[in-house]
């Protein structure tokens, strides 16, 4: 912005919100992360197979499917602060629910103020709350409860951030993602070790409570903030976007826009990667270079050290272009090549042998992942009013979990017919996205933005 040929400053208060979001999607991953990394551990514990883990992780992504749109139409519907904040507090309790199905029963002081017999003389608490469907009830309230980070981030930055800064806000707060998984394993087995496994979901869940107690008093409407600089809020709404805002618009109506069916395929052609390498990376490194839960540590930090500057990077390369003058469609669609073309070798980490080469080649593509993620996520945001576009971000999620309940069913099955065998899906990793991205660019020759026929028009 500029003013008799002078750059005028404007206030910085929008990239405080982003730094909130990125707090966190950071804890929302450290959240998830935490069973995965416990995973090789508990299964031997347990006597799990790779089955029992798919039900499990199964029972987390259905109701993360189930939440996306959901918490979408929450959001669009009853704001962002105030369903962010419930849903917050709710996946807190859920996280700590995944400790008390061991104390209950285990630990006598706890088992007998709710009067029950500690877990040795209590078979029935002992075949039931520490198996299969104790767990999964326990990630089915988590990945219920976590599903509202996504629609409202986004809405939150559509809000918040001009279009030309959308792309490089959304990279930034979503490499939270990356950097709750790398505190995940460096966290997680040194508490397991040093305390037990469930202190590592007492402590994740008390992180969001620290979290609403800067979230409530700071997250206000661009328009409801008093004390915002007029400069400020001018900039975040020179886009001029809110014509509609008023309108009811239906899911219904925005499946009618192929824009809608660019960004389902896609969540539905690449979130089933992501969540592959978040679910079975751990089992997959026990299996292929026999780490343990005091060694999985650092290549995982790795991996996902790789994936934060995936994020940013991602959403800094399209919002470059466009500060150069380039068209949206191009800025986005250039992103989304690179991307995609970095994800490809990861084809050979399979079969590589050294397991420092197959991290960072896993690496490379997680962070890719991301920096795809940012710029689909943006490119919804391109298409849609902010009225809607919580909604779409929730059906697009909905249809990138439900791909990724099948993938990972498929990959259960798979491994308990042919154990170790896990390279059909480095090779399904590889080419999902350059495929993908063909998809999209069929669907949307040109990407603009849509005019909503509501429900009244």
């Amino acid at each position: 912005m500029e003013k008799t040929g002078v750059v005028e400053k404007i206030g910085k208060y929008r990239w405080w919100i982003c730094l909130l979001l990125f707090a966190n999607t950071a804890n929302n991953y450290l959240d998830r992360q935490m069973l995965g990394i416990l995973a090789p551990d508990l299964k031997i514990k347990y006597n799990w197979t790779d089955a029992d883990w798919a039900w499990i992780t199964n029972a987390f992504q259905i109701a993360y499917a189930l939440g996306l749109p959901f918490f979408g139409r929450l959001v669009d519907k009853f704001g962002t602060r105030a369903t962010y904040a419930w849903a917050t507090i709710f996946w807190g309790f859920a996280a700590y629910g995944h400790g008390l199905c061991y104390w209950i029963a285990k630990d006598s002081t706890v088992g007998s103020f709710f009067g029950l017999a500690p877990l040795p003389e209590n078979p029935f608490f002992n075949k039931f709350l520490l198996t299969v469907a104790a767990f999964a009830l326990c990630r089915f309230f988590l990945g219920l409860g976590e599903a509202v980070n996504f629609p409202a981030a986004i809405k939150a930055v559509t809000e918040w951030f001009p279009r030309r800064e959308r792309a490089l806000a959304t990279g930034i707060f979503n490499s939270g993602a990356n950097i709750g998984a790398v505190i995940a394993p460096a966290l997680v087995p040194w508490l397991a070790v040093n305390y037990g496994w469930p202190w590592a979901f007492v402590v994740g869940g008390s992180i969001n409570f620290v979290f609403i107690c800067f979230w409530w008093p700071m997250y206000r409407r661009p328009e409801e903030m008093k004390s915002l600089d007029p400069k400020e809020l001018r900039h975040i709404l020179s886009d001029d976007e809110d014509a509609a805002a008023g309108e009811k618009i239906r899911w219904i109506d925005l499946l009618k826009y192929r824009e809608t069916w660019a960004f389902v395929v896609g969540k539905a052609m690449t979130d089933p990667i992501w969540w592959f390498f978040m679910f079975w990376l751990p089992m997959w490194l026990n299996k292929s270079f026999n780490c343990d839960l005091k060694t999985l540590g650092l290549p995982l930090i790795i991996v996902y050290s790789f994936v934060s500057v995936g994020s940013i990077g991602g959403g800094f390369l399209s919002s470059a272009m466009l500060r150069a003058g380039k068209s949206v469609n191009v800025a986005r669609k250039f992103a989304f090549l690179v991307c995609a073309c970095c994800v490809v070798p990861v084809f050979f980490a399979n079969t590589i042998g050294n397991i420092w080469i197959a991290a960072l080649l896993i690496g490379m593509a997680m962070a890719a992942h991301a920096g795809w993620s940012a710029n689909i996520f943006t490119f919804a945001s391109d298409c849609f009013p902010k009225n809607a576009l919580a909604s779409v971000v929730g059906i697009g999620g909905l249809a990138g979990t439900l791909a990724s309940v099948f993938l990972n069913a498929f990959v259960g099955w798979w491994l308990t017919r042919h154990p170790g065998e896990y390279g059909i899906f480095f090779i399904i990793a590889a080419s999902a996205y350059l495929l993908c991205l063909g998809v999209i660019h069929m669907l949307v020759p040109n990407i603009r933005l849509v005019t909503l026929r509501t429900a009244r028009g």
